[in-house]
């Protein structure tokens, strides 16, 4: 085998081998996914905050706790006043 020989091949293009587009291929895209991130922003802007949200978080959280303890509070009512202890309406004496 000579050490001199040389195997010349023609070199091919750039755009030819598929690593380089895998390579370029990921930040291309995300720049395009930016972009169109940028266009859905700015063509539909978000609606405005009203002037009371901090009021109307405050009540749904307390309409949202009031729901949770409901049924603690039937559990304990119950547990409190058995069947048999209730007393009977007060009847009015026949004439």
């Amino acid at each position: 085998m000579n050490a001199s020989a040389t195997n010349e091949q023609p070199a091919d293009a750039w755009w030819r081998h598929p690593l380089l587009w895998m390579v370029i291929g990921g930040p291309a895209a995300v720049v395009v996914a930016s972009f169109v991130t940028f266009w859905l922003a700015w063509r539909s802007p978000d609606a405005l905050v009203s002037e009371d949200y901090y009021r109307e978080g405050v009540e749904i959280n307390k309409t949202l706790a009031a729901k949770k303890l409901l049924p603690a509070l039937a559990g304990r009512n119950h547990a409190a006043t058995p069947v048999d202890d209730v007393p009977l309406p007060a009847r009015k004496a026949a004439p």
